[in-house]
């Protein structure tokens, strides 16, 4: 079947396109100001103390890694935004192409406290462990760390263990692991190479050890170098530890290069199989198509027509629960199933979205959800026309269906609508946010209009006299509030995704993602739980 040609019905020179596109602009500029603080590291005076030392910082490690010409799908650069820690997490790590495998690579920042971990740290690689283990991308770690930040050993050490009993299971599953181990590697940091497949080694450089020089005195007297307790020399003649052992940063590389081509890795799902035509409609006016006052509603197939392939679009069942749009198209030639909102969720737009996951499951084909949506409609006529039941018919089939999801937040996503859309909590395999996006319970307005009406009954009912001044600054103070704890900024920087993207690269961020999920089975079910009737 012939797939229809979505035409776009907006006007690039109308108000709200232009205003729209002047504030994301403005969004992106801050972005880009907290990823340039992210790429600084430890800031000009460490970063001259590290090149003094004849070390490549860890991006340039990473350059050297990386297939040339090939794309970085960096993951959570701006974690920890705002918080009394390095934005990013000290930790820099991603999906890219090494000897013509995608692989997830991770490497922490020496410049920054030596490398040393915090809980964003934790949350990072955590994160990018159950995504090399959902998608069986081979690990890479590029390590050099001086283990945890003590200061905030009890935001670390419960969680961090996870990280260890992660690595081990990739390697139980077939999935390769490789340490590249750069300069000191201590305690915790340890064991990333102690638990990879394999393990590469810089003579002069590596020092891996679980407690270095001063703590082996404190601990048991002895007096020993870096280099007696874990040199490379030692590790790769003596203690067993080290596979391979390199002159130098660039020839360490070359043999991880060397390491990943002789894998034999290959992808268990299917390459692309469609026509990838660019879209007929510009991706540039996205811009002006993303709303930065969630009031206003935007078409999701404006958004569809500057994503898909060739802007093509099978939509099904179109002229019901109109407020979800679903259907078939490709990206990059892989094709996909989506799930957009145009709109709150009625119970019809509840069991469609339901019905099309079920289709997609049986078709083996993924799902790109766009979300933007403010929730399940509410109100007596809703409740008593089954809104629950039939939002929890769309909750099952998130959580039950089994192939591959991909999220991206294109603006509100407020209550069980994130639920019912695959946010963070349904484990999509990859999700990204656009700079216009806010994510809360409830909307700010609406937030402190609740809080405003429970405490106005409170008053009441211990017949105290309500005060409408108090009130008003009460409720100010919680938009206010609400509004700087629901940005995308704030979102990214706790974890609750995998970045923030600019629109009009979110056919590439896709199609990277696609690419990433097919080295796993693709594979749907039949079995889902027990739909309320």
């Amino acid at each position: 079947m012939e797939r229809d040609v979505l035409a776009s019905r907006i006007s690039p020179t109308g108000e709200g396109f232009e205003r729209n596109r002047t504030r994301n602009l403005e969004l992106l500029a801050q972005v880009e100001e907290q990823l340039a603080v992210a790429r600084a590291g430890g800031g000009p005076e460490k970063l001259e103390r590290h090149r003094g030392r004849g070390k490549l910082t860890i991006r340039e490690r990473l350059a050297l890694l990386l297939d040339p010409g090939s794309p970085f799908l960096e993951l959570q650069p701006l974690i920890g935004w705002d918080s009394e820690f390095q934005v990013g997490g000290s930790v820099v790590q991603g999906i890219g192409v090494v000897a013509g495998v995608e692989c997830l690579i991770s490497g922490a920042d020496p410049t920054v406290k030596g490398g040393a971990s915090n809980p964003f740290s934790v949350t990072k690689a955590l994160r990018g462990l159950q995504i090399a283990r959902e998608n069986r991308l081979p690990v890479i770690n590029l390590t050099e760390s001086a283990g945890a930040d003590l200061r905030s050993q009890k935001d670390i050490f419960v969680r961090g263990g996870r990280a260890f009993h992660d690595l081990t299971a990739l390697s139980k599953t077939g999935v390769p692991t490789i340490s590249v181990v750069f300069g000191s590697s201590t305690a915790g940091g340890a064991y990333v190479p102690g638990m990879s497949d394999h393990t590469v080694l810089i003579e002069g450089r590596s020092k891996v050890f679980l407690g270095g020089p001063p703590l082996v005195k404190l601990a048991t007297g002895e007096d020993a170098t870096e280099e007696e307790l874990g040199g490379a020399q030692m590790h790769a003649k003596v203690s067993g530890l080290g596979d391979h052992l390199a002159a130098d940063e660039p020839e360490a590389i070359a043999i991880t290069r060397r390491i990943v081509a002789g894998l034999g890795w290959r992808k268990l799902g299917p390459g692309p199989s469609e026509p990838a035509d660019p879209p007929r409609e510009d991706p540039e006016e996205l811009l002006g198509i993303a709303s930065v006052d969630l009031r206003e509603p935007f078409d999701a197939r404006e958004v569809l027509a500057r994503t898909l392939d060739g802007s093509r679009f099978e939509e099904v069942k179109a002229s019901y629960g109109t407020n979800l749009v679903t259907g078939w198209g490709s990206i990059h030639g892989f094709p996909v199933g989506v799930l957009a909102n145009n709109g709150v969720l009625f119970s019809e737009e509840s069991e469609k979205g339901a019905q099309f996951i079920q289709l997609a499951n049986r078709r083996d084909v993924p799902l790109v959800f766009l979300q933007n949506i403010t929730g399940f409609m509410v109100g007596s006529r809703y409740e008593r026309g089954g809104i629950i039941k039939d939002g929890a018919k769309l909750i099952n089939a998130v959580t039950n269906s089994e192939v591959p999801h991909l999220t991206i937040m294109t603006g509100a996503s407020y209550g069980a609508g994130n639920y019912g859309m695959c946010g963070r909590a349904y484990d999509p395999r990859l999700l990204f946010t656009w700079p216009n996006h806010h994510i809360a319970v409830m909307g700010p307005q609406q937030l402190a209009g609740v809080l405003s009406l429970v405490a106005k009954a409170g008053a009441e009912n211990r017949g105290e006299t309500w005060d409408e001044e108090q009130d008003a600054g009460v409720r100010a103070m919680v938009e206010e509030q609400i509004e700087a704890e629901s940005n995308a900024l704030f979102a990214t920087g706790q974890g609750w995704d995998d970045g923030i993207i600019d629109p009009r690269d979110t056919r590439h961020v896709l199609g990277m993602a696609l690419s990433a999920v097919h080295t796993n089975q693709v594979e749907g079910t039949s079995s889902f739980g027990v739909f309320r009737m």
